[in-house]
């Protein structure tokens, strides 16, 4: 019986141990691929619900998932905007840097109903996007289609290295 009891306990410990390495795969998984999609979205005071009395809390942070693909001649960014249309966004270069904000609305279609999972973001928000060359601003064109916006980016032609010559 003694013995039964030990191995259960030590068979439990292995399935907890490796429920809490699976987690902490997930976690780190999660950090490391998505953290720059990871946007703070902002809200006005005036913009936050109440239902019976009570305060509606909305996440504050979600997910604008990405890619950033770099052929020879440009660069493309590729922005998931999930219940934004094209002009709730505004699209910015400084530098090699891009710029993505605009703002997601709430639209309620009722209000005598209640939430019991609230997991999207709403309210103002802004990502930024380190680019990997040097880019065209005047040159780029820009697309939305099925919540995925894309920003083609043409490549400025680097001169390479030059000498220069000691007077």
């Amino acid at each position: 019986m003694l013995s039964s009891l030990k191995q259960t306990s030590k068979t439990i410990g292995r399935e907890i141990t490796r429920a809490w390495e699976n987690l902490s795969d997930g976690w780190r998984e999660l950090l490391s691929h998505s953290s720059d999609a990871l946007t703070h979205f902002t809200r006005h005071k005036d913009e936050e619900q109440k239902e019976g009395g009570a305060l509606v809390t909305f996440p504050r942070w979600g997910l604008l998932a990405g890619e950033l693909e770099e052929t020879g001649e440009e660069v493309v960014v590729r922005v998931e905007l999930p219940g934004l249309d094209k002009d709730d966004c505004r699209i910015r270069v400084e530098g090699n840097m891009l710029y993505l904000n605009g703002e997601k609305r709430m639209e309620r279609e009722t209000h005598d109903s209640t939430y019991h999972v609230m997991e999207r973001a709403y309210g103002a928000f802004e990502r930024t996007i380190a680019l990997p060359s040097s880019v065209n601003a005047d040159k780029a064109q820009a697309s939305f289609k099925n919540g995925v916006l894309t920003v083609r980016l043409p490549k400025t032609v680097s001169e390479g290295a030059k000498s220069i010559p000691l007077v």
